[in-house]
Parts: C-alpha cells; sequence; structure tokens
C-alpha cells in the first residue's frame, strides 16, 4: 500500500497535515500528531501494514498492542477517505 499522489503531507512541526488535491476525489484536511506524520511518512514508499508497524514499533517508545492499534486505525481513517493505493 502506498499514500495516492492526489494527497499531500505537511508537517508545521507541532502537527501532521494530509491535504487532498483537486483529483482526490475527498474534500477536507486531515490533522494529526507527529504519530500520524511517522505514518504518513512511511506510507510516501510501497510498504505493508506489518512494516509500518514495525518501523514505528523502533521509533516510539510504547507497547507493541498500542501501536499496532494505532497504526491500524489510522490506516483504517486513510481508506475511508480513499488516500491510499492498496
Amino acid at each position: 500500500m502506498k499514500l495516492k499522489k492526489e494527497f499531500i503531507t505537511h508537517d508545521t512541526g507541532t502537527e501532521s497535515l494530509l491535504v487532498p488535491t483537486g483529483g482526490a476525489g475527498w474534500s477536507g484536511l486531515v490533522k494529526g500528531n507527529k504519530t500520524l506524520g511517522a505514518i504518513l511518512s512511511l506510507l510516501k514508499e510501497d510498504t505493508t501494514e506489518d512494516a509500518v508497524i514495525a518501523a514505528m514499533k523502533e521509533r516510539f517508545d510504547a507497547p507493541a498492542e498500542v501501536i499496532a492499534r494505532d497504526v491500524k486505525k489510522a490506516l483504517s481513517e486513510l481508506r475511508r477517505i480513499g488516500a491510499l493505493d492498496e
């Protein structure tokens, strides 16, 4: 899976943004924390859910089940708005 090219990411330093372009088929703005920013960064290249979870475990000091839950929730929301190529 990979973030669709119709979505642009931006990091303000305090929050992460996901902005659709005109061809995205969804309008709105996704605002999130550094965790979402890390997930979006990983999705710029083709990857898998398991690989995203593994990378997040290396980056953040949190229980594995919390990381897995958060990644699954973020991916679910990105799927819901049509931001992922799978």
